[in-house]
């Protein structure tokens, strides 16, 4: 139980960062879900394969839940897949927007400095 809520305690705070600069889900939610239904897909049948091969096993732990989604396929997983999917999304888009502010920045500084391109 430990181990969901702190994957929910981050989530939320990807959340809040995201809703504050609107990088993801709040710049264009019908796109970022379109993502991340797509990528919770793929990630979750990558699990499912390597689980069927013996890669991927399930160990008790008391810090989990117990809940399974499949054999050997923990609910926390599919939480920590939508959290890995998130972060990266969030740090994309986050980086692009950065990119993005200091080109447009460079731009006005050598405009006002009569430099021009």
């Amino acid at each position: 139980m430990i181990y969901l809520g702190t994957l929910l305690f981050v989530i939320g705070c990807m959340a809040l960062l995201d809703w504050r600069h609107r990088l993801f889900f709040f710049r264009r939610p019908v796109a970022a879900t379109a993502v991340m239904v797509a990528g919770m897909i793929y990630f979750l049948g990558w699990d499912l394969w390597a689980i069927d091969l013996g890669i991927f096993l399930h160990r008790d732990s008391p810090l989990m839940t117990g809940i399974m989604l499949a054999p050997e396929l923990p609910l926390e997983e599919a939480f920590f897949l939508f959290f890995l999917s998130y972060l990266t999304m969030v740090l994309f888009t986050g980086l692009v927007q950065l990119l993005t502010w200091r080109a447009g920045r460079h731009e006005r500084t050598e405009a006002a400095n009569g430099v021009s391109a």
